[in-house]
């Protein structure tokens, strides 16, 4: 048998005969391994041997101490002396000790100098494989000259540094023999000793050099040295790859090797000729049980190995690759970061994310009307999109990305750029089950984002009003930097209250702040003039410099006439510089530069008129589209117009003072005309809370409010607020307080305020009454709303409103089924009868008298003449409101309307009349806040009747109102407009209710009483001949300068607050004002002439003395009442009979402005 040779060159000094010497580079590795190993095994058998020899000798010497007590002396003397023997062992021991210390800091990758040695170990090794994959190419073995193989020379230099740090492992590992036997210590000694045999032979041998592949398992180690793997997802993805890739490369190379090679008792004469690459494909099809049969092993080494290599790599082909193809797949879709892009902003929102949630806010967000929306919108939420959100979020794909992770991370607040955003905005539950729950979620990613970026301005819904006071907790939440709270359930009670207030108004606020398309319907419908109005929406712009030095109501003219848009409000700037939000000032204030108007428009491209306005260009322009910037607002060029909207209302904006809070109307007391409630006041007498914004009586036990059936029966209630409210003891909070102190705003004189009947579950109301037992005129009946027997005894019939709400909406799973108590106590209200035996106005006609108005004079005499139409004798003409979660529930609230089950809410019929409110609406405030933030503050103060950051910083210490004594300061608090509604009818507009223009009536009340009408409150079938019209009305908002009026309307309006109403509350004489007094609106106020004041108020002390003492009488018989009328009460008639036609001309003629027909028993508390 012929003998197989290796490659031989004359250049290179190698055996001339050409024989093979694998067996010497195999033995040194051999040699070096099991002679390592015999020396250890052999060291640790000495070491055992001397251990148990010299403790056998150790033992008796101790046993004889111990039992020889009269040595011991001496003993012990003698240890003393060999103490110096023993430092110098001790010493030897420490040296080994440090030594060892040492080489376990070099190779540990605790320290920066180990990570560089062990990340710098791993490389050579994967470039030492490398080398290999390049010597596969060439024969197993092959004469090398080591001074001119560049391959040779650089992996000689890698294995010496292998050997070195194979050192400094040896040092530094506690147990050798396991050291010896690992892994890499077993790589090292199959690859190391051949270099250097090669090197002295001139020869190379591939050999095993492939084991320097089973380095690559150490693989995720180094990534997570790096600190590249952070997740155990990560983690285990690169352990299972790189332990496949290993084995597989590993297997390879020994296939590699025998195929080459052949067997060696058959002299190599069956070997055959396979690449390295094809060897991996073998072995890859091997694992795969596939076995093509092109490529196989001939060698019988080679066939043994895949015999016991099928089991194994079966086995791990089995399980490996499809938990690696798991992990690819379980991989987060949404894991990236995000890339800030140059030149446009971006902002977070987080919280509650959802299809309903996300689509309600990119729908306001991104809505056309939006001049410059060049932001874009990052969500962050812990949960993948679904496939209906993920659709939603592909076809904003421009200006929307979602990542998920969780804002209580640092890592994923980096991700998303938080530093670099113009705001977060965190959505909250609105649905859900526990509110509290919710708020402290919410409030706890506020803490977090602070906590990463204290000066990221943010922007939060909150559920419950008690919760917001938890913001102030945290040092970095910021008012005056922009930072924001949108209280849900104090908006939408405020929402409720104003409902009760003017009819309708809820609905025509939330039209405002949400951006909503125009919808053109040609035929003449009311929905076609109440889509014409929900089309506008707030804005705020700069005014022109034109408009310097004028008066407010001059400037609201002009625009509404000539610009075509409504000013309501201005940011009017002190002699303090304290900066403060206007609404409807009157003529003392006039117009400074660089004023900040707030505008009614259909987009904000209108609004850009009241800055481009010029007086010398465009005085004589009729179209208001013409009104352009022109060259001499070009030249001047100082207006900060190409700022955002975010931008401009903070610039000389109330957040940048840093004493200001949001304000209405509230003046210097010595700009205050006919300011005799200064000069009467009584500084011993609290009547107001400390701040002098709201209405304050001394708390009461909850009993002394309580009203039994019998006793409400007897009671001649008219003219009141009716609160249902569905809870229990287990019920969340809907927050109460929220709903009463709008009704209890010092704005309206006290006997206009509203009596607020509560009836539903004394429990609940009992969780409620901490925050309410400062307000005057409340009472409670305890009951239910559905109970027919409870609603006749608080006269709903007489009701100025009724309010159905329900604490127990959201502890419902099916939403269909969330508002079902609302809804049955609305239907049952509306198909009750009632007699009309008090024949009392129904709701539809209703008005009040100007304040400011001279009664003596014919031309201006009060508001009068109204139709006394048949009185409310169906509950179907009850004036309602009804709290919805579910907006779908709407359809179930009318049963005559035609509403689609899909249509959406803003265009339903209850929600256009003002008789349904949802929440939902509420969802719009959060792009409205993060545009403009003055708007949140103009629409909280409009609703919550004058709410501020000092009154919610002290409910957040007390949580209950403080009263305070009466001073011009306060005083001058209650001189802030509110809204009313107007009728036209009878009275001073009477000549415009009949085909007049709205426009005309505009500048007829602005100019004459400083009143800002913006809306029209009509009957539905107003312009339609019917035989039975509809008593239903609905909502127009900002009607155009022509458009039409009939006599029945009522007119929204901003009126400002009288003086002189609150001087005397006598009757009025006119016939009309009995009318008006069962009329179902409390916007009223009836001024008093100054020429009949005197005459007026003798009248008013004899009848409040009478009044005294027939109530001193009263009270020595009977149980003592719950009432909050001051002393100086105008006269009532008391009596506890049926009614009958006398009693009812009696409410008629004492009756002012919806007042309540006092109780049957009652006692006076100083108020």
């Amino acid at each position: 048998m012929e003998d197989v040779v290796i490659p031989f060159s004359s250049e290179v000094p190698c055996d001339n005969n050409g024989q093979r010497m694998w067996w010497a580079f195999l033995a040194s590795s051999m040699v070096t391994f099991f002679g390592g190993l015999f020396i250890i095994l052999l060291w640790r058998t000495m070491k055992y041997m001397w251990t148990v020899c010299c403790h056998c000798n150790i033992k008796p010497k101790e046993v004889q101490k111990v039992n020889n007590p009269a040595i011991n002396q001496a003993t012990d003397s003698a240890l003393k002396g060999d103490e110096k023997e023993e430092v110098q062992p001790a010493s030897e021991v420490g040296w080994m000790t440090s030594v060892k210390d040492w080489a376990g800091v070099m190779i540990s990758a605790q320290t920066l100098t180990g990570r560089v040695l062990v990340v710098l170990v791993f490389a050579l090794s994967i470039g030492a494989l490398g080398i290999y994959f390049i010597d596969s190419s060439d024969p197993i073995e092959s004469c090398q000259n080591f001074y001119k193989d560049f391959t040779l020379q650089i992996d000689m230099a890698f294995n010496v540094f292998f050997l070195l740090y194979f050192g400094l492992r040896f040092i530094a590992a506690n147990d050798k023999l396991w050291f010896w036997l690992e892994v890499n210590s077993v790589v090292d000694f199959f690859t190391v000793p051949p270099v250097f045999v090669s090197v002295y032979l001139n020869r190379s041998w591939l050999g095993l050099r492939f084991l320097r592949a089973l380095r690559l398992i150490q693989f995720s180690e180094i990534l997570q040295f790096l600190n590249i793997l952070k997740t155990s997802n990560s983690i285990k993805l690169v352990n299972l790859c790189s332990i496949f890739i290993s084995t597989w490369l590993t297997a390879a190379g020994f296939i590699h090797l025998v195929e080459n090679s052949g067997d060696p008792w058959e002299n190599f004469q069956n070997s055959q000729s396979l690449s390295y690459w094809e060897c991996v494909y073998l072995l890859m099809v091997t694992m795969s049980t596939v076995g093509y049969g092109d490529v196989y092993a001939k060698t019988t080494l080679g066939r043994l190995f895949m015999v016991f290599f099928i089991l194994g790599g079966l086995a791990m082909f089995a399980s490996y690759v499809p938990e690696i193809i798991e992990l690819i797949g379980n991989r987060k879709k949404y894991g990236g970061s995000y890339s800030a892009v140059n030149g446009r902003k971006h902002i977070v929102v987080c919280g509650h994310i959802t299809l309903e949630s996300v689509s309600n806010f990119l729908k306001d967000f991104l809505h056309k009307d939006r001049d410059d929306v060049n932001v874009e919108i990052v969500f962050l939420h812990n949960i993948s999109p679904n496939l209906e959100l993920e659709a939603l979020f592909k076809r904003h794909f421009t200006q929307v990305e979602f990542y998920q992770g969780s804002v209580l991370n640092p890592h994923d607040l980096a991700r998303v750029k938080i530093e670099s955003a113009d705001a977060c905005l965190i959505l909250a539950n609105k649905y859900c089950a526990d509110p509290d729950a919710e708020d402290a979620s919410n409030i706890m990613r506020v803490i977090s984002i602070k906590n990463y970026h204290p000066k990221i301005r943010i922007i939060t819904q909150m559920l419950q009003y008690h919760n917001k006071a938890h913001l102030l907790n945290i040092p970095s939440w910021n008012w005056k930097e922009g930072d924001d709270a949108i209280c849900l359930a104090e908006l939408k009670a405020g929402f409720i209250a104003q409902s009760c207030l003017a009819q309708g108004l809820s609905t025509m606020l939330a039209n405002l702040f949400s951006m909503r398309s125009f919808i053109e319907i040609e035929e003449d419908t009311w929905q076609k003039y109440y889509l014409e109005g929900v089309a506008n929406e707030m804005y705020t712009e700069y005014l022109s410099s034109a408009f310097v030095g004028l008066s407010f109501p001059t400037v609201c003219e002009l625009c509404y006439v000539k610009l075509k848009l409504l000013l309501i409000a201005i940011e009017y700037k002190s002699e303090q510089r304290e900066s403060s939000i206007l609404i409807n000032p009157g003529n003392h204030v006039k117009m400074q530069e660089g004023t900040l108007g707030f505008f009614i428009a259909s987009d904000a491209k209108e609004v850009k008129r009241a800055f481009f306005y010029c007086k010398a260009c465009h005085d004589d322009i009729t179209d208001p589209k013409r009104i352009k910037k022109c060259g001499c607002k070009r030249l001047e060029d100082e207006h900060p117009s190409t700022l955002s909207p975010k931008k401009k209302q903070r610039n000389g904006g109330m957040r940048n003072s840093p004493n200001c809070s949001p304000k209405m109307m509230r003046h210097d007391p010595l700009l205050i005309p006919g300011n005799e409630q200064i000069e009467n006041m009584d500084m011993n007498v609290k009547r107001y809370d400390s701040t002098g914004m709201f209405h304050w009586c001394p708390s009461k036990e909850i009993e002394k409010v309580i009203l039994t059936r019998s006793e409400a029966s007897m009671t001649v209630l008219s003219g009141h607020v009716v609160v249902c409210i569905f809870g229990d003891v287990t019920s969340a909070l809907v927050g109460l307080r929220n709903l009463v102190m709008p009704l209890r705003a010092s704005n309206f004189h006290y006997h206009e305020l509203k009596p607020i009947v509560f009836v539903g579950s004394l429990e609940y109301l009992r969780r409620e009454w901490e925050t309410l037992h400062n307000f005057p005129k409340v009472s409670i009946l305890p009951g239910t709303p559905l109970s027919r027997a409870d609603l006749r005894a608080v006269n709903i019939n007489l009701c100025d409103m009724c309010v159905i709400l329900s604490a127990n909406q959201n502890n419902i799973e099916d939403a269909s089924l969330q508002d079902k108590e609302c809804i049955l106590a609305s239907l049952n209200i509306k198909s009750m009868q009632f007699d009309d035996s008090i024949g009392v106005l129904q709701a539809n006609s209703q008005g009040f008298t100007p304040p400011g108005m001279d009664r003596s004079s014919p031309d201006s005499s009060p508001v009068h003449g109204f139709v006394r139409q048949a009185s409310v004798t169906t509950g179907s003409n009850i004036p309602i409101i009804t709290e919805l979660v579910n907006d779908s529930n709407v359809q179930f609230l009318d049963q005559d309307d035609d509403d689609d089950p899909d249509t959406e809410l803003y265009l339903t019929q209850p929600f256009a009349c003002g008789t349904a409110f949802a929440v939902s609406v509420l969802d719009s405030l959060m792009s409205a806040t993060y545009f403009n933030d003055n708007i949140l503050t103009l629409i909280r103060t409009l609703v919550t009747g004058g709410a501020t950051p000092e009154l919610e910083a002290l409910l957040a210490e007390e949580n209950a109102l403080r009263g305070g004594y009466s001073t011009p300061q306060t005083l001058a608090n209650r001189d802030r407009c509110r809204v009313a509604q107007l009728a036209l009818y009878d009275g001073p507009f009477a000549d415009l209710g009949d085909g007049g223009c709205y426009g005309d009536l505009f500048c007829k009340a602005l100019k004459t009483y400083n009143m800002l009408c913006f809306g029209i409150y009509r009957l539905r079938d107003a312009h339609m001949s019917v035989p039975s019209p509809c008593t239903k009305r609905y909502v127009i908002t900002n009607p155009p300068y022509e458009f039409e009026l009939v006599p029945t309307d009522l007119i929204f309006c901003l009126m400002q607050f009288d003086h002189n109403a609150g001087q005397s509350r006598t009757s009025l004489s006119h016939s009309s004002h009995s009318s008006h007094s069962s009329s179902k609106k409390s916007s009223s106020v009836h001024s008093i002439p100054p020429s009949n004041r005197q005459n007026r108020s003798s009248k008013t002390r004899e009848a409040r003395d009478k009044q005294n003492a027939t109530r001193m009488n009263r009270m020595g018989q009977e149980k003592k009442w719950f009432t909050d009328e001051p002393e100086n009460a105008y006269p009532r008639n008391i009596q506890i009979k049926p009614m009958s036609t006398h009693m009812a001309n009696q409410v008629n003629q004492y009756k002012s402005t919806s007042s309540l027909i006092p109780p049957i028993r009652e006692v006076e508390d100083e108020c």
